[in-house]
């Protein structure tokens, strides 16, 4: 289950003889217990933010003046709560402020990182046999970068990335059956990475078969509702017939 961790600060308090706390971030990220963290600015440094009657109101500071304050974070996954407070009070800022542990909001509900990412793969399978562009698109987030060796050129942005595809669907006729020989996924809180091997069959415009295997390494991130590609590299083919490479 997943923990996060708050860092509380004090600023009254002495914090030079504390210990460093990298051997910490290195102990629990070896053990694969800290997923995920990073130090926050000083609360000098924040801006909050609330709407009242439809108007933003902005006020540089803190939410509350306090003499405590949330100095960083950490995503820990642990077994249990008691091994999460363990952890928490292995932290050096434990002795001189406080650490606040709190669980994830239970996610029997929601669907799991991975398989959301699959079922996102599965999703462009069924756009390109349907040959369905703006269907295809809504796998990918609007600032793409796709390189595909079709073009040999980056596409930077869906627009640019729409008139590849629309290029590439002009030069066949028919469904395209994209098939998945090998998918690896590694899924890290918000961003995935993606490998796998895919072959495309379809028919050229001519009347000539097409049927290519390529490499594809995708970059995927969760914009909060959904995950999307945010990045794509189509690298080497592979000769179907023999599974060499071609230079």
């Amino acid at each position: 289950m997943k923990y996060m961790l708050l860092v509380c600060g004090d600023d009254t308090a002495d914090a030079s003889a504390m210990a460093p706390v990298e051997p910490w971030v290195e102990e629990l990220g070896d053990r694969s217990v800290r997923l995920h963290g990073h130090r926050l600015a000083l609360p000098s440094e924040a801006v909050t933010v609330r709407v009242r009657g439809g108007e933003v109101l902005r006020t540089d500071g803190p939410f509350a003046e306090t003499k405590e304050y949330v100095a960083g974070f950490d995503v820990l996954e642990c077994d249990s709560l008691e091994e999460a407070v363990e952890a928490a009070a292995k932290h050096p800022v434990a002795t001189i402020g406080a650490m606040e542990v709190r669980p994830f909001w239970p996610m029997w509900d929601e669907e799991d990182a991975e398989t959301a990412v699959r079922r996102l793969d599965v999703e462009l399978t069924e756009a390109a046999r349907e040959r369905d562009v703006e269907r295809m698109l809504a796998c990918y987030a609007p600032d793409v970068e796709v390189f595909h060796l079709t073009t040999g050129q980056e596409q930077r942005g869906i627009d640019a990335f729409r008139k590849a595809v629309e290029g590439v669907f002009a030069t066949v006729t028919g469904p395209v059956t994209r098939e998945v020989l090998d998918f690896r996924v590694h899924v890290d809180e918000s961003i995935a990475f993606g490998h796998a091997l895919v072959r495309m069959r379809a028919t050229r415009a001519d009347g000539e078969p097409l049927d290519d295997t390529v490499r594809v390494t995708t970059g995927y991130r969760n914009i909060g509702l959904r995950w999307v590609i945010v990045h794509e590299h189509v690298s080497a083919t592979v000769e179907a017939e023999n599974g060499k490479e071609r230079s």
